[in-house]
């Protein structure tokens, strides 16, 4: 899936000097680009037989919502603290300095349901794992992780080592 690069803007120096962000809108505004990444997540996802799609704020979200259309699939949200109106769990997780939290909805999921957890990217991992950490307090299973990019020089793959990671395009440098 190298040729989804082509859509992927690589914008150095931001947020921060040294760092190089990896920019999808370029990829969400090319309808083709879109589309192959859409494809190539639902062929890892169908697969995995999901019965939800737990997706993450926010660019998850845009992955989440149209996969979630094309393949009859519940969408599950999780947000930032404060965001969801009813009843939530959530999951406290370490930051480089300091430390954030995700919630879902406490009665979205169940031990019936199984689970493919969406986002565009993999970097250290910490939100990621707070979410399956999430899901699995509603005893449901992951059966899978799916993103667009894979920062594959920061350290996520110790922290996700127990689940199935499925990933289209990787960037091994900053």
């Amino acid at each position: 899936m190298d040729n989804l690069k082509k859509y992927i803007r690589s914008v150095p120096d931001f947020p921060k000097k040294g760092i190089n962000f990896y920019d999808i809108t370029t990829l969400l505004e090319n309808p083709t680009g879109f589309n192959l990444a859409l494809d190539a997540m639902e062929k890892f996802i169908v697969q995995k037989n999901p019965t939800k799609l737990v997706c993450i704020e926010s660019r998850g979200f845009i992955f989440g919502a149209a996969l979630s259309s094309r393949m009859n699939i519940g969408f599950v949200p999780v947000r930032k603290p404060g965001k969801l109106p009813y009843k939530t769990i959530s999951e406290e997780y370490d930051l480089e300095y300091g430390s954030d939290k995700v919630e879902i909805h406490a009665d979205v999921l169940n031990a019936d349901d199984k689970v493919v957890i969406v986002d565009d990217l993999l970097a250290t991992g910490g939100t990621m794992e707070a979410v399956c950490k999430l899901v699995e307090k509603c005893d449901s299973q992951i059966v899978g992780i799916s993103t667009v990019i894979d920062l594959n020089f920061l350290p996520w793959r110790e922290k996700l080592s127990k689940y199935e990671v499925d990933y289209l395009i990787s960037y091994d440098s900053e």
